[in-house]
C-alpha cells in the first residue's frame, strides 16, 4: 500500500500539515490558501511531498514562524520585531512588497497613516500586498471579491484599502525568510513626484511671504482663501487621478527619511 504522504499528491501530508498549522494559530483562510497552493505546486513539479518540503512538522513550524518544530505557538508579543513607516501613493505598493519579501506583515494602519508591521524572530513568512481604490466601490464588496484568492484587509486610509496574503507555494519552501535583513533605518518615504510637489509648495510660500513682508503686495484674506482652496482641490484631484490610473514612481526615485 502506498504511503499517502510519499505520493505526488501529498494527500496525507497536507491533511497533517493543515492540522498542525491550525494548532499553531494560523487562520483558517490562510491554511486553506497555503494547502491549496502547495498542492498545485506539488502537482506541477511531480515531486514527493516530504522530499520537496521536508518533514511535515518541521515545515509547519517554518510556515508559522516557530523555528525548528518547537511545541506550542510562539509568543509574538515577546519575540516579534515591530516597525512603523509610511510613504506616498506613488511608492506604497512597491515598498509594501519589498518589505513583505523580508517578512514584514502589516497588521493595521494607525491614525497617522503609518503601516504598523511585525515580523517574527524565527523563520518569518513572506507577504504580498495590493491596494484597492474605494472611490466607486464599497469595501465589503471588494473584500468579498478578493477573499477567494486569499486576500484579507490589513488597513484603510481615506479611500485606499490595503490587503495582504502570505506567499504560499508560488515559490515552494521559499515562502519563508531564512535570513532576515535588519529593520530599515527610515520610517518616512517620499518619491520624486511628492518631493517635487513639496518643493513647489515651499517655494511658493516663501515667495508669497517675501512679497507680503516687503510690502510689494497687500494681504487680502478674502482673495487668499479661495485661491488656496482651489489649489488644494486641484492638487488632490491630480493625486486622485494618478491613483486611479495606477501611476507609480520608478524604484530608483524612492527616498526615505526617518
Amino acid at each position: 500500500m502506498t504511503d499517502p504522504k510519499r505520493s505526488t499528491t501529498g494527500t496525507g501530508y497536507f491533511e497533517r500539515l493543515a492540522a498542525v498549522l491550525r494548532a499553531g494559530g494560523m487562520a483558517e483562510r490562510e491554511v486553506t490558501v497555503t494547502v491549496t497552493d502547495l498542492t498545485a505546486y506539488l502537482a506541477e513539479t511531480g515531486s514527493l511531498a516530504e522530499d520537496e518540503f521536508g518533514p511535515v512538522d518541521d515545515f509547519a513550524a517554518r510556515l508559522t514562524g516557530r523555528g525548528d518544530g518547537d511545541s506550542g505557538p510562539e509568543e509574538p508579543e515577546a519575540t516579534a520585531e515591530t516597525w512603523k513607516w509610511t510613504t506616498d501613493v506613488y511608492n506604497d505598493r512597491r515598498l509594501l512588497n519589498v518589505y513583505g519579501d523580508q517578512g514584514w506583515e502589516v497588521e493595521r494602519l494607525d491614525a497617522f497613516g503609518r503601516f504598523v508591521c511585525r515580523r517574527t524572530v524565527g523563520a518569518a513568512l513572506r507577504w504580498e500586498y495590493r491596494r484597492e481604490v474605494l472611490i466607486d466601490r464599497k469595501r465589503d464588496v471588494v473584500e468579498s471579491e478578493l477573499a477567494p484568492d486569499g486576500w484579507e484587509p490589513c488597513g484603510q486610509w481615506t479611500y485606499y484599502l490595503y490587503l495582504k496574503r502570505p506567499k504560499a507555494a508560488s515559490a515552494g519552501p521559499a515562502a519563508t525568510v531564512a535570513t532576515r535583513p535588519g529593520t530599515p533605518r527610515f520610517s518616512l518615504y517620499f518619491g520624486r513626484k511628492t518631493r517635487v510637489l513639496l518643493a513647489v509648495t515651499a517655494v511658493s510660500v516663501l515667495i508669497l511671504a517675501f512679497l507680503y513682508g516687503s510690502g510689494a503686495v497687500e494681504f487680502n484674506l478674502a482673495l487668499f482663501i479661495p485661491i488656496a482652496v482651489a489649489v488644494g482641490i486641484a492638487a488632490q484631484s491630480g493625486v486622485r487621478k494618478d491613483v486611479v490610473e495606477g501611476v507609480e514612481d520608478e524604484a530608483k526615485d524612492g527616498k526615505g527619511k526617518g
